[in-house]
Formats: structure tokens, C-alpha cells, sequence
């Protein structure tokens, strides 16, 4: 099983929702944000830079020019990831950004991986489905 959290609005690449960590970025910051929400989303980047590796290759194709569509899940093993994503997802919610946490089984075809995420392009005729 594979989870993702995404926000309403579809990212124009793949068409699907965008994750939580590309809505933390749009989020206004500096003078928007309570100190503590700020403090907090700074500390929450900060940690995932140290505990998610970053993926050699975003899509299937090896072109400089060809379709970069991957989204990013988590595995259901990691369980520390998905603790500060939920959190990452609180705040975002604290500010009227609906979150939903997605699951699957096929999360499309898998052009990176290691232990706690998969890249995946997405299956073009399954959608995955939204859990509580």
C-alpha cells in the first residue's frame, strides 16, 4: 500500500492532485504566517531534507525534453514520514487548505524508488482513491 497527500488543486503536469509539500511552498510566508506556523513549516522541510532521500530520475523517459509526470508516494513502512506529513498536512489545514490522504496499491508505473518512497507516473485509467 502506498499513501499520498494532496490539496484540491491539479498540478498541470500530471493532472493530478498536488502534494502537500508543493502546497507548503506556495503557502505566503514571511509576515503571513504566525511565527510558530512558520517556525514549524521551516523545521518540517528541514527534516525531510535529511530523512527522504531524493529521487536520481522523475520519469520514465531519460530525454532532457521528455514527460517528467511522476508523483511521489510513500510506502505504508514509513511510518516516520507519513507522522510529519500528517503534520506538514495539519498546518495546511490550519490555514483553509484541504488536505485528503490518498491510498493505493498501483501507484502507476514506478520510476524510482527506495525505502520509504516510490515515483510513479500514473496509471491513466485508475485514480487513486481518497481515505477519510
Amino acid at each position: 500500500m502506498y499513501l499520498r497527500f494532496v490539496v484540491a488543486a491539479r498540478h498541470a503536469n500530471t493532472g493530478v492532485q498536488t502534494g502537500i509539500f508543493e502546497a507548503a511552498k506556495r503557502l505566503p510566508r514571511v509576515g503571513h504566517l504566525p511565527d510558530w506556523d512558520e517556525k514549524r513549516l521551516d523545521e518540517i522541510t528541514s527534516w525531510f531534507r535529511d530523512h527522504l532521500p531524493f529521487p536520481d530520475r522523475v520519469a520514465r523517459s531519460r530525454r532532457p525534453n521528455g514527460h517528467h509526470a511522476a508523483v511521489s508516494w510513500f510506502k505504508a513502512t514509513a511510518v516516520e514520514q507519513i507522522a510529519m506529513a500528517r503534520e506538514l498536512a495539519a498546518i495546511l489545514e490550519t490555514h483553509d487548505i484541504r488536505t485528503e490522504m490518498l491510498t493505493t496499491d498501483r501507484p502507476g508505473f514506478v520510476v524510482y524508488e527506495d525505502d520509504v518512497q516510490v515515483l510513479a507516473e500514473p496509471f491513466r485509467s485508475e485514480h487513486p482513491r481518497a481515505v477519510g
